[in-house]
């Protein structure tokens, strides 16, 4: 018999005069078959359970295929920015791009920091280099054609198909044993040109390869030679194609040993001028100066500018591997961020096109007036301008494009992007962290790297904390004489003073309370809160090497220990 209540027991049950609550307590409805609304169920389950990953890359694949390019598909956005990312993209080790006019020493620089030729290496003062050659490790050594290059699966290089056998046959990879190239791959690039001629003659669009280039590599270094400022035409074009990826650029003001002093400021001033009327960036882009090379200076008088410079360069460097999952993760977030906003604009466009009659001229008219659109979705889903593509570039592709086939707002697609830069990719973050603090400390060896590392030849080594290293005598024995006519006036007890006496005269130096204090920590050696004429001698070398400019150290060398204080081997 049927149920009495409307909307209660709706199956086959004894008649019941009970309320409806009770009767479905009474008579509790047969198990639902899953497969009935397995739809719902599957949909719940990817809101609910995260994404379980085993580590940071296969996490940016997995994301990456299955949340960001069914939006990238749906939308076209790789007719209009990138192509299509390749699971090689999310493994391949970091890449450095070197970028420069012919003859600014970027071959050199290769050599310099792998300290071996490589196949294909070609350095002269005329324009040398007249392919993109990614020096990459290898087995054994030789050289891969472009045309081989891109159909490789392991390479993160197949997407470069799309610039033709004019390009292809200009590319070409160089492999070969060699720990630099264990850690990095480093990517060498035609010397650029001065004059539209030269520009014409290429048979590919240089800045699109460079830009392609830009979006996948870890660092961009741009090469100058001081004695060739002129930023010309094409590399003025290639700067600007490097926009978004301002933070992956490092400038190089390379042979910088040919000339003197004060030239060397005045060109770095030249430099600066010419750099801030192309990289429109509020902050101040870092150069390096120096001779990367492993001839001698011929003007050595900046020897130590020269050596400090390099050593941050090549920190920077040796930083690419620890960093290169964050890096990556970075990419990812810009990419979907862009992504989304291709998204509205084409959707915008779609929605503006009549069914009919007078596409064409509609198309025109929204081409012209697509910083309005941009306007209205900024508005509209509260973006920030900086999100948006180039309006120019925009206009220029969507004139070639047949508007009828673009699509619709598909929320779900969004939606899908949206969870990813919400869940995911907070839980990917929470992953690197812990993958760095797992392995062990990654950074660039051997080359050029190992010669700064340790010996006397390293950064720094025998000055400020670390002068008197190697000697025999107490290094600050040779200044204890005047230092002690200073501690015999602050009037010692027991032949020591107290923090009060010996704070009057250690503030006289003008350093602030947290390094005078740092200084205390470190010259109180035995930590009875009081100094002899020792301690007191090795307080007052603390501040002088500080005056000099020289970093304090952590914990105090064994070689600034006083002789008293030290434990008998």
């Amino acid at each position: 018999p049927a149920a009495e209540h409307s909307g209660g027991c709706c199956w086959p049950a004894p008649r019941c005069s009970a309320p409806v609550p009770a009767c479905n307590a009474a008579f509790p409805a047969p198990p639902v078959p899953a497969a009935m609304f397995s739809w719902v169920s599957k949909d719940a389950r990817r809101r609910k359970e995260p994404e379980l990953f085993r580590t940071v890359s296969e996490g940016l694949k997995q994301l990456y295929a299955t949340k960001l390019l069914p939006l990238e598909e749906y939308y076209r956005f790789h007719d209009f920015h990138s192509p299509a990312l390749e699971p090689a993209d999310w493994e391949n080790k970091p890449m450095v791009l070197l970028v420069g006019q012919y003859s600014t020493g970027k071959t050199t620089f290769i050599r310099h920091l792998i300290e071996q030729d490589f196949p294909g290496m070609r350095i002269g003062p005329e324009p040398t280099t007249d392919s993109f050659i990614a020096v990459m490790g290898g087995d054994t050594e030789g050289v891969v054609p472009g045309n081989a290059l891109v159909v490789d699966p392991r390479r993160p290089f197949r997407k470069l198909n799309a610039f033709g056998n004019a390009f292809l046959n200009r590319f070409m990879c160089a492999q070969l044993p060699n720990p630099v190239l264990d850690s990095i791959s480093i990517i060498d690039t035609p010397g650029i040109l001065s004059g539209e001629k030269q520009r014409i003659s290429r048979g590919y669009d240089f800045a699109a390869v460079l830009e392609w280039f830009a979006e996948r590599v870890d660092r961009i270094i741009l090469l100058f030679d001081a004695h060739k400022l002129d930023i010309s035409d094409e590399f003025s074009e290639v700067i600007k194609a490097l926009k978004n990826h301002e933070d992956k650029i490092r400038v190089v003001l390379n042979k910088a040993d040919q000339i003197e002093t004060q030239q060397l400021m005045r060109v770095y001033g030249a430099l600066m001028w010419s750099l801030g009327k192309i990289i429109n960036t509020p902050e101040v882009v870092r150069v390096y100066i120096g001779s990367f090379w492993s001839q001698p200076l011929l003007i050595p008088e900046n020897r130590k500018l020269f050596e400090a410079e390099e050593q941050d360069l090549f920190k920077d460097i040796q930083s690419l591997p620890r960093n290169a999952a964050l890096r990556k993760l970075n990419d990812l977030i810009k990419r979907a961020r862009l992504a989304k906003v291709h998204a509205y604009i084409i959707s915008s466009l779609k929605k503006e096109m009549p069914n009919v009659f007078g596409k064409e001229s509609k198309k025109k008219e929204l081409v012209n007036n697509l910083g309005e659109i941009y306007l209205k979705i900024e508005r509209e889903h509260q973006i920030s301008p900086g999100d948006f593509p180039s309006l120019h570039k925009m206009q220029e592709l969507l004139l070639n494009q047949d508007f009828s086939k673009f699509q619709l707002l598909k929320p779900k697609l969004l939606d899908a992007v949206d969870d990813m830069l919400a869940n995911d990719i907070a839980r990917l973050m929470v992953m690197v962290r812990q993958e760095e603090s797992q392995m062990p400390t990654q950074a660039v060896k051997g080359g050029a790297f190992e010669g700064t590392m340790n010996g006397p030849f390293g950064h720094g080594y025998g000055e400020g904390a670390g002068e008197g290293i190697d000697d025999i005598e107490w290094v600050v024995g040779k200044d204890k004489p005047s230092y002690d006519e200073i501690f015999y006036t602050l009037s010692p007890v027991n032949g020591k003073i107290t923090g009060a006496s010996a704070k009057k005269e250690m503030v006289k130096s003008k350093l602030p309370n947290t390094v005078l204090g740092k200084i205390w920590k470190l010259a109180d050696v035995d930590k009875d809160g009081l100094l002899d004429d020792e301690e007191f001698a090795l307080a007052n070398h603390l501040i002088k090497v500080k005056l000099e400019g020289h970093e304090l150290p952590a914990e105090l060398p064994p070689h600034l220990v006083p002789p008293s204080k030290r434990r008998p081997e």
